[in-house]
């Protein structure tokens, strides 16, 4: 087969691909964290558009399972058009996400009593288009119910975010299984940083990228978003960083 006759093979083999998938497949685009440290470890930098990503806290209790919740608020609140929330607990506490830049002008919260319903609406909006981003809170995540939200994101260009909640600690562990998500966070709240005078600092995360679909694992210990949705690398890990750089240099010399 000549060169030209494999590109043309290759080319009506891409369009079938497409047709079953149920039209062009869409282009990815990323939404960057703006700090080079994390968005270098994700493919095309940033979190991609039009699929899912998963969220849950470090630890037990309510500090820790705010942060996820928050850290999702952030990026949410980056994207363009109406977000929509989907829960089966309204618990969510409106000042702390204007904090994070997310005003409750742009979500459209869905109560659910089931979680299998919360999935069924976070499917249903992803599908539906036009929208900046989904968001679902539920305990469990299975494998077939995963991969049909990610084909649903793929179809509209949506991004799904997924905070994983636990009512007990012993549910924690069904965050190791196995989903169709395309990147796996934990967010773990750390001690605020100092101030020269007596106050309350700026909120710190330790946020871990537990899984990254064609990337690495990596932790950075962050500044919780700002006004804006936007995080930026702590002082204490950038003063870490200086310290191990200045021990290295006599090695180096």
């Amino acid at each position: 087969m000549s060169s030209l006759a494999r590109e043309v093979a290759i080319a009506e083999l891409r369009d079938r691909i497409s047709a079953l998938e149920g039209g062009i497949a869409k282009r990815k685009v990323c939404l960057p964290f703006g700090v080079p440290e994390i968005d270098s470890m994700l493919p095309g930098g940033g979190l991609a558009s039009g699929s899912i990503h998963e969220f849950a806290g470090g630890g037990s209790g309510t500090v820790d399972g705010a942060a996820p919740a928050l850290f999702v608020a952030g990026v949410a609140a980056r994207t363009q058009g109406p977000v929509v929330w989907c829960l089966t607990r309204p618990d969510l506490f409106a000042p702390a996400l204007a904090q994070v830049g997310l005003h409750t002008e742009r979500i459209i919260f869905v109560e659910s009593d089931a979680e299998d319903d919360v999935l069924s609406n976070m499917e249903e909006a992803l599908a539906y288009g036009g929208i900046g981003a989904v968001v679902g809170e539920v305990v469990r995540l299975p494998m077939t119910t995963s991969r049909r939200l990610q084909l649903a994101a793929e179809r509209s260009g949506t991004i799904g975010l997924i905070v994983r909640r636990w009512r007990r600690q012993t549910e924690a562990s069904d965050f190791g299984n196995p989903t169709a998500s395309m990147t796996r966070w934990r967010v773990s709240v750390l001690r605020s940083e100092e101030l020269p005078v007596p106050g309350v600092g700026q909120p710190r995360w330790l946020l871990e990228l537990m899984r990254s679909r064609a990337g690495e694992c990596a932790e950075f210990q962050v500044r919780a978003c700002d006004d804006k949705g936007f995080l930026s690398i702590s002082i204490a890990e950038v003063e870490q960083s200086c310290l191990i750089a200045g021990r290295a240099r006599p090695y180096g010399s």
